[in-house]
């Protein structure tokens, strides 16, 4: 049996990867795969960069990564510019040498949101009205012609795990730094998991075929928001603390 321990979405919460690792530690897991997104954010970028980087564990780009590297402070968000505003050339060197979809081995496919694209969603549909389910024909067509039996995707922040028929498992482990925000493309929406905790999956190789568990971890989240709150960005704060996003009063 192989078990492999899936992370994602950081976004500089070094806190809460501790707390995650400790947990998959316990759990005798052999591999680690980090997904992407891991620093951008209003939290600990420089200080999670430089723990990642000696982790030894196998590292994807997100959309963030690429933003961070290559948009300017025009059209960077306040998280990635608080990020980049935090890094140095050695960080920089690391997450230019990510890509966002490789070949995991074994059998597996590992992409930051979906094989077409680093921004796109590959278990969910954003419409107007909010974000649903994606029906089996989109992901289908996200896929791209992707027939791993597993494959590891992030970028959403929402934990799920997808077998499709015929039987590919698609396994999105949440994230483990930030467990709400909004986004207006393609149309205004929110993603919201309700907890504070962060969240990561452990996918084993049975013989009957892949499995997966969702896990969720609690760590000491106060601290981030009010790190959050200090760095100008009280909407990561109210995330943090809740698992929410913020309303209007």
């Amino acid at each position: 049996m192989t078990r492999i321990a899936v992370v994602s979405d950081i976004h500089g919460n070094l806190p809460a990867l501790q707390a995650v690792e400790r947990d998959l530690r316990r759990r005798g897991v052999e591999r680690v795969i980090n997904l992407g997104d891991s620093l951008s954010g209003p939290l600990l970028p420089r200080e999670t960069a430089q723990y990642l980087m000696a982790s030894g564990w196998l590292h994807l780009s997100g959309n963030h990564e690429r933003q961070v590297l290559t948009q300017g402070p025009a059209q960077w968000s306040p998280p990635d510019a608080y990020a980049h505003a935090q890094l140095g050339a050695h960080e920089f060197a690391w997450m230019a040498a990510l890509r966002p979809c490789r070949d995991g081995g074994d059998g597996i496919y590992l992409c930051h949101a979906s094989p077409r694209s680093d921004l796109e969603y590959l278990l969910e549909t954003v419409e107007p009205q909010g974000v649903r389910i994606a029906t089996a024909d989109e992901v289908r067509q996200r896929l791209a012609g992707v027939d791993a039996p597993l494959v590891l995707c992030g970028h959403t922040h929402h934990p799920r795990a997808v077998r499709t028929s015929t039987g590919q498992l698609i396994v999105n482990p949440g994230s483990v730094g930030l467990q709400a925000y909004d986004d207006d493309r393609p149309y205004p929406h929110l993603i919201e998991t309700g907890s504070p905790d962060a969240r990561y999956a452990i996918v084993e190789r049975l013989p009957e075929g892949w499995s997966a568990a969702l896990i969720t971890v609690p760590y000491e989240h106060e601290a981030m928001a009010l790190l959050a709150e200090r760095n100008g960005m009280p909407d990561w704060a109210h995330a943090l603390r809740t698992g929410y996003m913020p309303r209007p009063a």
